[in-house]
């Protein structure tokens, strides 16, 4: 059996912990894992729980009892979240990403692995004690964000459908009406996606007057979930309406000019208490 060193220890302790957000592990696993001493793995618990805390990478919280065991909880700052979301707005000011219809080119922010997993950190840091079962998104460029916003929360994702597929078996579908264009349209989730009375985050990528994400709040009541918050990458201001409030948003589309080719954005609604 290999004799681990306390640094060797610590450096596996850390991945195994962060691979496992908000799962209780407990103490005797580690204890039979590097084969050492309960006081010594408290003591290596209590080094990493210093460092997550003083780097504001997330909190460590330990549970007594014949239970109990060590949880990792995935959580960023406000203040280094508003850094970071303010460098990112800088690149979206560019008008080449001007699109028909006051929207902004975003797939290649939403196909970024590292930006996205950042934004799905944030808005997990938010919910982290909110009790989510599960992420609910609208089929498909929201997809890769509320996949990263599960990972953190350790919850499953699900999909929300325009149209029906034979793969997924019965399903639910409602009507509703399309924020911006006021169009009537579908949306289905299958009735397996999730158990009655979860809690369920929303996740997208852009909002103009939140159409879409009302669509989802009514389609949840057919399952009986409870909506613990929506969040998005982006909101638009200029829907004279919304059709939904408290959203969380990054970023906020201002202004956008195409005559003048001008773009305005400005930090979302998470920011405005800091």
């Amino acid at each position: 059996m290999k004799k681990w060193k306390r640094s060797e220890r610590l450096v596996d302790m850390v991945q195994y912990l962060t691979s496992r957000p908000h799962q209780l592990i407990a103490l005797t696993q580690f204890t039979e894992r590097y084969q050492a001493a309960k006081s010594s793995i408290s003591e290596d618990l209590q080094i990493i729980k210093e460092t997550l805390q003083l780097n504001g990478q997330g909190e460590l919280i330990t549970t007594a009892g014949a239970a109990g065991g060590v949880r990792y909880i995935p959580a960023v700052s406000l203040k280094w979240a508003r850094t970071w979301v303010e460098e990112l707005k800088q690149g979206l000011e560019d008008p080449s990403r001007l699109l028909p219809g006051g929207y902004l080119y975003l797939s290649d922010y939403l196909s970024q692995p590292q930006l996205v997993n950042q934004m799905g950190q944030i808005f997990s840091s938010q919910f982290r004690q909110a009790g989510v079962d599960y992420v609910l998104t609208m089929e498909t460029k929201g997809i890769p964000l509320a996949y990263a916003t599960s990972q953190y929360l350790n919850v499953p994702f699900v999909i929300v459908r325009r149209d029906h597929r034979v793969t997924e078996g019965s399903v639910v579908s409602i009507n509703y009406v399309s924020g911006s264009s006021k169009r009537i349209q579908t949306m289905s989730l299958a009735r397996r996606s999730m158990p009655p009375n979860c809690r369920v985050l929303i996740v997208d990528d852009f909002m103009k007057a939140g159409g879409t994400i009302k669509g989802m709040m009514d389609l949840l009541e057919e399952f009986d979930a409870e909506v613990a918050g929506a969040c998005v990458f982006m909101e638009s201001l200029a829907a004279p309406e919304k059709l939904v409030d408290n959203v969380i948003s990054l970023l906020r589309l201002v202004e956008v000019d195409p005559d003048r080719k001008r773009i305005k954005v400005q930090l979302g609604s998470l920011f405005e208490t800091c």
